[in-house]
């Protein structure tokens, strides 16, 4: 019975210990142009408990305390929260190039081929060749109407597909009937 006290204690002891060190560590980062922020954040979810439904008036609150621009932390992320239009317009006029760029993330890298894909790749001159390529070479209107065949093919043969599925349900295919599309 007492080692199950001891070994209980000491493991609440050890997951205390390293939570208190990761609130350290975070909050030892200082990033001296970031607009503010409030104060307090929980060691994991950060600023995520300060939303609440409707998240406009939230914002809307948070705005009136920390100024028109002010930053959250969603879990590992830094969110920057823009709340006049004056300051919406400054973001896409004079900074769009340094808002353009998304942040990496593990995801992208694996499942979008080392950020090489149009949705997970930064801004840039490699960015702008594949937008390039994918408006010019394969979403073109003559591209698309190239296969506008193949599309009422695979139309038909849905169609086909789905009457035959009705029809196997009901003998006599009079009324309608439930197909599971698939």
């Amino acid at each position: 019975m007492e080692d199950i006290f001891f070994y209980t204690s000491l493991s609440i002891f050890v997951c205390l210990l390293v939570t208190c060190k990761l609130f350290r560590l975070s909050k030892r980062r200082h990033y001296p142009n970031l607009p503010p922020s409030p104060s307090l954040s929980l060691p994991i979810l950060r600023h995520l408990y300060l939303l609440k439904n409707p998240i406009h008036r939230t914002f809307h609150r948070l705005s009136q305390k920390h100024g028109p621009v002010f930053s959250l932390w969603f879990g590992s992320r830094r969110v920057v929260i823009v709340t006049s239009s004056s300051a919406v317009q400054e973001c896409f006029t004079k900074n769009d190039i340094t808002l353009a760029n998304r942040p990496p993330s593990l995801l992208n890298k694996h499942l979008g081929y080392n950020h090489a894909t149009i949705g997970a790749s930064p801004y840039g001159d490699y960015w702008r060749n594949i937008r390039r390529i994918s408006t010019l070479e394969v979403l073109s209107t003559g591209q698309l109407n190239s296969f506008s065949d193949v599309r009422k093919d695979e139309v038909k043969q849905l169609l086909r597909k789905l009457s035959q599925s009705a029809c196997e349900k009901k003998p006599f295919c009079g009324g309608g009937t439930q197909v599971n599309v698939q």
